[in-house]
């Protein structure tokens, strides 16, 4: 095997260097990645190819959910479990303000950052729905009002839709990429308190309205749900290919959809911004890096342009596919909110191959932090399975296995949708040429952001 180069092993051992940002990939892979990317672009090809010579219902059959089980969910252990999340959270918040300063130590930045972010929204979008169970407002909430007798005064402004979602995202995806210390104990509890709190009076005010198209979490995990191989079929626990619940589902709000492209497109510059090639766009040497408090204006902004940028390129594609197929032109925004869902599986793909690093080396955080609350030996964190080849080769065979999975699964969502639209064989394959050149671009890219060097 060629040689495999890793950097930033021993500093990575260090709880200060593994949370200056809070899913850092703990090193930098050097691999011969132009077979793998070649690779990866080939197969999503091919996968274009045999749609347009497959049945026209092969793509909407793969999606059929086969049921297991009738169950009907007990409403009040979903209220309780609520409540042990709440209360849970705010031991979080106190231990956070009170607690050791040390991210590696603390609680709440592994609970955030870790637990949360990693696992939980993985878990989420793979297996099933445990946001349900996990929110911390809907318990409280009736809880509040059970107690108070009172009703939303309000009443949701439908014209809002899903916008502040959009904007409540941005805002958390901000914090992650460009404050300087979204680790730190004690900010982090401020940020998370004050956001508990914003939401919890959102919720009393216009009812639950405002948890499923305001609260950005809650957005998220909803359209991750769908995603999910397990989910609920007409009262019946069912299980199909990831995906299957976009496939029979509704077609999105324009500010669902949006949400939907920027959770892609704060993922992808996720990955950007560390790499040397934003770097010697803002001028920086990454052998002299000046810290994250240098860069914060050009991330957020970067953010902003990234996300801009997928809508616009994603939009035209469309455009260019209903041009291309012929007949009477639809809405272009009647097809961005039908196909923007198709994006979930590439942008949990992503989620799941830019945190797994950090899900082996942090995850070791975690662990030790639970050996210490039950009173037993401390563990001892290591990133010894990166100074060899074979378990970074495992790891970087699953990171690219994931992306080129996310962008088949999509591809193959799009095709189910364009013939449950109606369309006809030939005009849903010219119609989707540019969305598929489109995506195997992006799965090309994709591939080239895991493995290109970083340098911040």
């Amino acid at each position: 095997m060629r040689a495999i180069m890793l950097s930033g092993g021993l500093a990575s051992l260090t709880a200060g260097a593994v949370w200056a940002h809070a899913g850092e990939q703990g090193f930098v892979l050097l691999l011969p990645t132009d077979v793998y990317i070649a690779a990866g672009g080939l197969t999503v090809a091919l996968t274009v190819a045999l749609l347009a010579i497959l049945p026209g219902e092969f793509a909407d059959r793969l999606f059929r959910p086969i049921r297991i089980a009738r169950l009907r969910p007990s409403v009040f252990a979903r209220y309780f479990t609520s409540l042990a999340v709440s209360a849970l959270l705010g031991w979080l918040v106190w231990r956070g303000l009170t607690g050791p300063g040390d991210p590696g130590v603390n609680p709440l930045p592994l609970a955030i950052w870790v637990v949360f972010w990693i696992v939980l929204v993985t878990v989420q979008g793979m297996v099933g729905d445990v946001w349900r169970w996990l929110n911390p407002w809907v318990g409280v909430g009736v809880l509040l009002r059970h107690l108070t007798g009172m009703r939303a005064p309000l009443r949701y402004p439908r014209a809002l839709g899903h916008w502040p979602s959009v904007l409540g995202f941005l805002a958390f995806s901000g914090f992650l990429l460009a404050d300087p210390a979204p680790a730190d104990p004690g900010r982090l509890a401020v940020v998370v308190g004050f956001y508990w709190y914003a939401m919890l009076a959102g919720l009393m005010l216009f009812g639950p309205a405002w948890l499923v198209r305001a609260e950005a979490l809650t957005v998220l995990m909803r359209a991750y749900r769908r995603m999910s191989l397990l989910g609920f079929s007409n009262g019946c626990i069912s299980i199909g290919l990831p995906g299957w619940k976009i496939a029979k589902g509704r077609t999105a709000s324009l500010g669902l959809a949006c949400f939907c492209l920027i959770l892609l497109g704060s993922g992808s510059f996720d990955g950007i911004n560390e790499t040397f090639l934003w770097l010697g766009i803002l001028g920086l040497n990454p052998l002299e890096f000046p810290g994250r408090s240098a860069v914060i204006s050009p991330n957020i902004l970067g953010l902003i342009l990234a996300n801009t940028a997928l809508i616009v390129v994603f939009a035209t594609a469309l455009w260019l596919g209903e041009r291309l197929a012929g007949g009477r032109p639809r809405a272009l925004r009647g097809l961005f909110c039908l196909y923007a869902p198709t994006l979930l599986p590439i942008a949990l793909a992503y989620h799941i191959a830019h945190y797994l690093t950090a899900f082996l080396l942090d995850g070791q955080y975690v662990l030790a932090a639970i050996a210490r609350a039950l009173g037993l030996s401390d563990l001892t964190i290591s990133a010894g399975f990166l100074n060899t080849p074979g378990p970074v080769k495992l790891i970087w065979m699953t990171q690219a296995g994931a992306v080129v999975a996310g962008h088949v699964i999509a591809i193959l969502l799009a095709h189910a949708l364009a013939m449950r639209a109606g369309e006809g064989r030939r005009r849903a394959v010219l119609g989707q040429v540019p969305l598929a050149l489109f995506m195997v671009a992006y799965t090309v890219f994709g591939l080239w952001l895991l493995a290109t060097p970083r340098g911040a």
